[in-house]
Parts: C-alpha cells; structure tokens; sequence
C-alpha cells in the first residue's frame, strides 16, 4: 500500500505481516488481546440472557467505537448531548434486545454491522417519538469531554463529508488508538514504558515533524543509532498489531489488506 503521509499513515504504508517483537513478550501476553471484536460480540450472545459478561463486552466496545457512532450522528444532524444519548443508548439497547445474539460475522465487516444496527436503532427510536433517557437508563461509559472535545473538532473539519465516510474515518482513527494503546501496554509490561513516551512521537507522525533524532537521543541519553532501531521495531510491531486488530473485524484474514487500505483512503482525504 501507499498512501500520502498523514497522522499515523507510517504504520498504515506498507503494513507487514511478520511478526517484529521488539519487547520480547512472552506468547501468552498476547492472550490478553486474544478477544476480537466479532468474538465479544457473538461471545456476548451465547448465553440466553444479557450476562454480566456481555454486559461488560458490549461496554468495551462502547468504550472503543462509541466515537465513530458519535460522529456519525453529529453528521446527520443531532446535537452533541442527543447524540451522546443515542450512542450510549444504541450500546444499551444491544444489550436489552439482544441484537448482538443475531449478528451474522459472515454477512459483512464489523463496521459495517455495528453501523447498520445503529440506523435500524435510530429509525425505531424515531419511530417511537420518545426522547431517550442517556443510555436507556443503563450508563456503560462515562464519555469523556476531551475525546468528545476532540471529535468535534474532526466532526467540524468534515463539511464536505457525507456522514457514513466520517464514521469510516473516525472508525480508522479508532484502530490505531487502539493498537497504539496495546504498543503502549507492552511497552509497560516490559519496563519499557519511558523509552515508548521517548518514541511514540515517531510512530504517530512524520519524521520531519517530531523532534530530531539527535535532540531526543541527548534527552533518552540514548546513541541516534539505537533510536533509529528502537523506532523501526516498534513500527514492526505496531503494524502487526494494527493487523490484529482489523483482523478482528473482518471475515477472512484475506480482507485484512483491503480494510487497512479502506482505513489509509479515509484517513488521507482532507
């Protein structure tokens, strides 16, 4: 792939498929990321009532993609705290009617299903000509004023957008947070946690607009050529997580060069 460079476009141009470990984590800690988005939600509906597990699986993905939904009711026009409702009472209401139960991982990409529910959501809300208590009565999040500070501020770049392209771009955007955050978490695990603040700067922009390397080896008090190699591993490594973590939303592990390629188109058009 390629793509023009852009926030974060370094992990998504050329994303690789071997494994690059440079924290040298042991198997089982990838474990702990095992879980993907199709697996929590057709996990979630396993059982035959809404169980405190899938309560709290349908809660992460609130936590993940509550952004792309927010964005994308903004664009259709609701204002920020009926939409703040719609989207916590979207999450709530997968719980109540157990829409999850019925997901079909072999009709369509994650995203595509999520967003989908949500129209179907809207149009029953609407339909009902009730006003939505925030989350159906049922907080699962507690949405964050700078998240939603900082989604208004895309929401407010995307005039020209139609509302299903802003939440493709808002849902790419929320990948990489993702993988980002789990780079960040091995990094910790491993005692690494300083040397990633030293380096993240690299992975989410382009060189030429970071620090030079020399500035910051005088800071890390690390030689240039060292951070030249930390930066290039952990960029292996984010590309492999960011994999996982659209592989997790797709069908077949086929689909994973076409999504990122999906995600690289959204994200560079201004």
């Amino acid at each position: 792939m390629s793509c023009p460079e852009n926030a974060f476009s370094l992990i998504l141009v050329d994303s690789v498929k071997t494994v690059g470990d440079p924290l040298r984590e042991a198997e089982s800690r990838d474990e702990l990321f095992a879980s993907t988005r199709w697996t929590m939600v057709l996990g979630a509906g396993d059982s035959a009532t809404a169980s405190a597990d899938a309560v709290s699986a349908l809660s992460e993905l609130c936590q993940i993609y509550w952004r792309p939904l927010y964005a994308f009711l903004r664009k259709q026009g609701y204002g920020p705290e009926d939409a703040q409702d719609l989207a916590q009472g979207f999450f709530a209401d997968l719980i109540k009617t157990r829409t999850y139960a019925r997901a079909d991982r072999e009709k369509g990409r994650f995203r595509s299903f999520l967003l989908g529910a949500l129209k179907h959501f809207i149009a029953d809300v609407r339909d009902r000509g009730q006003a939505l208590k925030r989350g159906g009565g049922m907080i699962l999040v507690n949405l964050d004023d700078k998240a939603i500070a900082e989604a208004e501020a895309q929401i407010a770049r995307a005039t020209n957008w139609q509302a299903d392209y802003v939440y493709d771009r808002e849902w790419a955007a929320c990948l990489l947070r993702q993988a980002l955050d789990r780079l960040a978490q091995e990094c910790a695990l491993a005692g690494k946690g300083e040397l990633f603040s030293y380096l993240k700067p690299y992975l989410a922009a382009t060189e030429e607009s970071v620090i030079p390397y020399e500035e910051m080896a005088r800071r890390s008090q690390r030689p240039v050529a060292t951070l030249r190699s930390d930066v290039a591993r952990l960029r292996k490594r984010y590309r492999l997580i960011l994999r996982e973590e659209v592989g997790g939303t797709v069908i077949e592990t086929a689909e994973v060069d076409d999504e990122l390629r999906h995600l690289c188109r959204v994200l560079v058009v201004t």
